[in-house]
C-alpha cells in the first residue's frame, strides 16, 4: 500500500506502553501494595487517590523511574498506616517497586515488524521517551529494537518545550513529524501543543496520571487514533 504522504515521515514514537508492556507490572506492585497496607479505615479506592496524589509530588521532586516509584509507595505507607516505618518494612515497600526492574521485556504486538515496515519505507524513526536515562536505557536495549530508530531521545518531561527541542536538535520540519504514543497527556496533547502531528495508540492499562481527554487537532496539523500499533502500516 503506497503511503499518503508525498514524502517520507518523521516519527517520533514512544517506549514504554507503546513498543512493549510497563504499566502492567506497576499496577500488580500497587495492588500488592495495598493488600499490605491493609488499611482498616479506607477503601482501596481512597488509599490509590492518596498514593496517585503522592505520585504526583514525587515526580515534582525527583521525576520518573523505579526510585521515584518506590519513594512514592513509602511515602505513602508513612501517611497512611497506623505502624512506624522500620527499616525491614522499608525494604519490604521499596522490592514492591524495584522487583519490576527482574521483569523481561514483553513487547506489544506486532511492533518489530511494523518498524521494519516503517523503515524500509524510508521514514525516519526516532525513539522519544520520558524518565530515568538508565532505566530507559537499559530497556531499550533489552527489547532488541534500537536498531530501528536513527536516533533515541531520553526526556526528563514530555512537554511541548521537549518536542520542540527535539525538532530542533534533528532539524526536522514540524509539518513532516510525528508523535506516536498511548499517553494522551504526554504523546499526543503535548504534540498538538509543539505543533507537530500525533498518533493516539490507546492501551487498556496507561497510567492514570497520563490520563486526559485529546484535544482537536489544531488548524494545520492531523491526528490519526489507531487500534494497535500495526495499524500504522495502513496509513505510513
Amino acid at each position: 500500500m503506497p503511503s499518503p504522504f508525498p514524502t517520507p515521515q518523521v516519527l517520533m514514537i514512544d517506549a514504554d506502553d507503546t513498543l512493549w508492556e510497563n504499566n502492567v507490572y506497576f499496577e500488580q506492585s500497587i495492588v500488592e501494595f495495598l493488600s499490605f497496607l491493609n488499611h482498616k479505615e479506607m477503601t482501596r479506592e481512597q488509599m490509590r487517590e492518596v498514593l496517585n496524589e503522592v505520585e504526583r509530588e514525587t515526580i515534582l521532586e525527583r521525576g520518573y523511574g523505579l526510585h521515584s516509584f518506590a519513594h512514592s509507595l513509602v511515602t505513602t505507607f508513612e501517611r497512611l498506616s497506623a505502624e512506624p516505618l522500620t527499616p525491614e518494612l522499608h525494604q519490604t515497600i521499596w522490592n514492591f517497586a524495584h522487583r519490576i526492574s527482574e521483569y523481561p521485556i514483553e513487547l506489544i504486538d506486532g511492533v518489530p515488524e511494523t518498524l521494519a515496515y516503517l523503515q524500509e519505507r524510508r521514514h525516519h524513526l526516532i525513539l522519544v521517551t520520558k524518565g530515568s536515562f538508565t532505566e530507559q536505557s537499559g530497556k531499550i536495549a533489552r527489547s532488541g529494537l534500537k536498531e530501528y530508530f536513527a536516533a533515541v531521545e531520553i526526556v526528563a518531561e514530555k512537554h511541548a518545550g521537549a518536542y520542540r527541542d527535539v525538532l530542533a536538535k534533528h532539524e526536522l520540519r514540524a509539518g513532516d513529524t510525528w508523535m506516536v504514543g498511548n499517553s494522551p497527556r504526554s504523546d499526543i496533547n503535548s504534540a498538538l501543543a509543539a505543533g507537530i502531528n500525533a498518533v493516539f495508540v490507546p492501551h487498556d492499562m496507561t497510567w492514570v496520571l497520563e490520563h486526559e481527554t485529546v484535544g482537536p487537532a489544531p488548524d494545520g496539523l492531523k491526528l490519526l487514533q489507531v487500534e494497535t500499533f500495526g495499524d500504522l502500516r495502513r496509513h505510513f
